[in-house]
């Protein structure tokens, strides 16, 4: 759609998770099951619950959270059941009091009141009752005051029309302003990358708002999920680590008004601590998870978007390309190059390695500054000289 307005190139059709389009969207093998899913699904499945009947108990989460078809489907049966319920109430009330019988009245005789009239068959009663709960009112057929009964029915289906409004409308609503359709336009990079910042390694993603609208008190949080085994030899199998993430302003809150490089420091509390870049090649056990949670500014709802990234989806000696620029006196952002990397020098150990031998960091930035020095002195030597002394210029 975005693609079609004009807003993003048709070169580069952008994704929730910026993938690029290059690269096929299935894979011919899949990878080990992960956690939480790169569009933010959390990949569990409850299997033998007992105890169904909880589900009842909160008859609305659950009708939220059903498919649109079998939401759709109990939204019309509830308003056919009620409609056939009463159709079947008003066709009784009319045999009863004998409105359905033949009646053929003497000169002069007045003809009998009936409860409701114009209904002759289950048929009128049925279009009755959608008219009295629908308030269509045709003015054909109405409640007369001869039968006390058909008033009282003609209150409660009223109420109960009513009720059925207000739960399966605002059933509706609910699903259609689901906090998870904001998260739709909240992308995360499909890489995370792992590079020097400040003499530090650190883990790096990006993450951006396609949206003008913004994310109020907007806050990050970082997971690792591997599979681990206790001193006792108790085997968890997704132990949940927290990551603390690096922010100038404090906590894990963000201003999420332009596309953001969030960086985790890894340091002796780090749990990537003795992560190694030949660890990202085979370390299957290995899951970072990413969430983003906010209030809507538009709605007031809270929403949040998540996305996980494996081993292989992180790159060593790696960093984003910017994307932010100023033109025309207001800062413009390049969403074409949302996920692009460019490879920077950066020591192949792990971070504990290189705060015992800081002497790594060195020999890193003195090769990092003889580049350009050679690739200098070259050029100097390539040049060809702007003038020339000649012999007797110096006689």
């Amino acid at each position: 759609m975005l693609s079609r307005k004009g807003i993003i190139p048709e070169e580069y059709v952008l994704t929730r998770l910026a993938e690029d389009p290059a690269e096929p969207r299935y894979r011919a093998r899949e990878r080990r099951a992960r956690f939480v899913s790169k569009k933010g699904n959390c990949n569990v499945a409850h299997k033998n619950i007992r105890e169904q009947g909880r589900f009842l108990q909160d008859v609305f989460t659950t009708l939220v959270d059903l498919k649109w078809p079998h939401t759709l489907l109990i939204f019309t049966m509830s308003f056919l059941c009620s409609w056939l319920l009463f159709a079947m109430v008003w066709w009784l009330i009319a045999f009863a009091h004998g409105d359905l019988a033949p009646v053929d009245l003497a000169p002069g005789e007045d003809a009998m009141v009936p409860c409701v009239t114009s209904i002759h068959s289950f048929s009128s009663a049925f279009l009755f009752s959608i008219e009295v709960q629908v308030t269509i009112g045709f003015g054909g057929r109405m409640v007369t005051e001869e039968c006390p009964l058909a008033i009282l029915i003609l209150i409660v289906q009223n109420i109960v029309g009513l009720m059925i409004n207000a739960i399966m409308l605002g059933c509706i609503f609910m699903k259609t302003a689901q906090a998870h359709r904001r998260a739709e336009t909240l992308i995360f990079s499909k890489h995370a990358v792992i590079a020097l910042r400040q003499g530090r390694l650190c883990f790096m993603l990006r993450v951006g708002d396609l949206r003008k609208s913004m994310i109020i008190s907007a806050t990050i949080h970082m997971q690792v999920v591997r599979k681990t085994t206790s001193p006792e030899g108790e085997v968890v199998p997704l132990h949940q680590v927290d990551i603390p993430m690096e922010n100038g302003v404090g906590g894990n809150s963000i201003f999420l008004v332009a596309p953001l490089i969030i960086y985790h420091v890894i340091d002796a509390n780090s749990p990537l601590y003795d992560l190694a870049p030949s660890d990202l090649h085979h370390h299957q056990d290995l899951e970072i998870i990413v969430i983003l949670e906010g209030v809507v500014e538009t709605t007031g709802i809270t929403t949040q978007a998540r996305t996980s990234y494996l081993a292989d989806e992180i790159l060593w000696g790696q960093r984003f390309v910017p994307i932010v620029s100023e033109e025309d006196g207001r800062y413009a952002v390049d969403y074409s190059k949302f996920g692009n990397t460019i490879k920077v020098p950066t020591p192949l150990c792990t971070a504990r390695q290189l705060d015992e031998d800081r002497s790594l960091l060195d020999a890193l930035t003195l090769a990092t500054a003889r580049g350009p020095l050679r690739k200098r002195s070259v050029a100097i030597a390539k040049a060809k000289p702007r003038f020339s002394i000649s012999p007797d210029s110096l006689s």
